[in-house]
Parts: structure tokens; C-alpha cells; sequence
């Protein structure tokens, strides 16, 4: 399916390989790929509801004998990197092991006017040999990299995608509660900081006012395509 980012991403392509970085002579024509080149950055980077950033994405290292199994169940988000197609509050994820390996992904929300918003996904390890790299889809294939957690109480969890000569990136500092200790906290953006992260763009979660609108019997399902539907837990 063609999406926005899919043609941002192959223009760009175009753009470089149809001169953009050769042509000298003819300086209207290069500033007219110069405009057509921020513009289609700044759609991608609308595309992934984040800004843009010089080089390519930074290689961090990530958790070391991950087991997903343990990983499962409901993570709330204490902090992340903005991204707009998180409108509300009370951000949490709940992951399930499905039958044929892959992880179900259940990400809720809790907007302003009250109601719930709710997506589910499918997430995979792609190379069993590096099992805290998984993918996580829901309209398309997203990178998902577990970089720490010790599976009872915080994870850190960093994403990042290249476009050109520019990447856009999202992280998230999780929790199995909704308060985390400040010295995991400090920790944890003293990890994304060595990997080249700026932390100063990470804001605070609200989890606040959550327990009394998620019902523990009750969650609306919404798949791209199928449809949406009331689902007991």
C-alpha cells in the first residue's frame, strides 16, 4: 500500500539521483530541488509525527539475552520523545504472545473528550540471534529496539528510521506501574544520551486520573482494514 512515507522516501531517492547534489550550473534549477527536498523531508518527518535530524540513525546497544516472554503484559509510559499520533493521556501498551511466536500489541490511550483510544498491532523478532530487535507493524513494518529493562519494573525502548541524509526517532521510558524512581529514570536517559539521543527533547507522560476510565473487563480493538469491536480481556 502507498503511504506517505513510501513517496517521500523514493522522491527523495529521485531527487538525488536526478541531480540534486550535481547540478551547479543551473542555479534555479537546483534551488527548486533544494525546495522540493525540504518539503518532502518535512512531510516525511510529519509522516512519523517527529522533526528531522542530520545522519543517519544512531546504533545503540541494546538489551543483552532478551526474553520476550518475560516482556510481556502492560507497560505504562513514564516519558518519550513527542510524537502527535499520541493525542491523549494514560498511554500504556499491553503485549501477548501469540500462538505462531509473534507478539500482539495492544496500545491504549485516553483522549481529552473522554473516550478511549485504542490500536493493536503485531510485533516480531526478525533475527533470533538479536532477540530485543523486534518490528512492530500496524500500518507498516516500525523498528522497536528493547535497549534495557529488567522486565519487573522499567524498559527503555528506542525507534529510529532513516530518510536520505536525515533520521527521525521516538523512544520511551516504560513502566509496569505509573510512577518510576528518578534514579532509574536518570539512569535510563544516561543510556539514550551515550547512544546520541538529545534527552532534553524527552517530555513527561501523564498518568495521571487513568485507573478509574480503563475497565479491567472491557477494551475496544481497532485493526486498519477490519474494523473495531468491544473484546473481553
Amino acid at each position: 500500500m502507498c503511504n506517505v512515507q513510501n513517496v517521500c522516501f523514493y522522491l527523495l531517492i529521485s531527487c538525488h539521483w536526478g541531480g540534486l547534489l550535481t547540478v551547479s550550473d543551473h542555479m534555479n534549477h537546483s534551488n527548486f530541488h533544494v525546495k522540493v527536498l525540504l518539503a518532502l523531508l518535512t512531510a516525511a518527518a510529519a509522516a512519523h509525527a517527529q522533526s528531522f535530524h542530520p545522519g543517519r540513525c544512531p546504533q545503540p546497544s541494546v538489551q543483552e539475552d532478551f526474553d520476550v516472554t518475560k516482556y510481556m503484559g502492560t507497560w505504562y509510559e513514564i516519558e518519550k520523545l513527542p510524537a502527535v499520533f499520541e493525542r491523549g493521556k494514560c498511554n500504556q501498551a499491553t503485549y501477548s504472545l501469540r500462538p505462531d511466536g509473534t507478539v500482539k500489541v495492544l496500545n491504549a490511550e485516553l483522549l481529552s473528550n473522554g473516550k478511549r483510544n485504542t490500536i493493536q498491532g503485531v510485533a516480531k523478532v526478525k533475527d533470533s540471534s538479536k532477540p530485543a530487535i523486534l518490528g512492530v507493524s500496524f500500518f507498516k513494518d516500525g523498528p522497536y529496539w528493547v535497549l534495557s529493562t529488567d522486565y519487573r519494573s522499567y524498559s527503555l525502548v528506542y525507534s529510529c528510521t532513516d530518510y536520505f541524509l536525515f533520521h527521525v526517532d521516538f523512544a520511551w521510558i516504560l513502566a509496569r506501574t505509573r510512577v518510576l524512581t528518578e534514579d532509574v529514570m536518570s539512569r535510563l536517559r544516561d543510556t539514550l544520551s551515550s547512544a546520541g539521543v538529545d534527552v532534553n527533547r524527552l517530555a513527561a507522560s501523564n498518568q495521571t486520573g487513568c485507573d478509574a476510565v480503563y475497565s479491567p473487563d472491557y477494551f475496544v480493538v481497532i485493526i486498519p482494514g477490519e474494523g473495531a469491536w468491544l473484546k473481553k480481556h
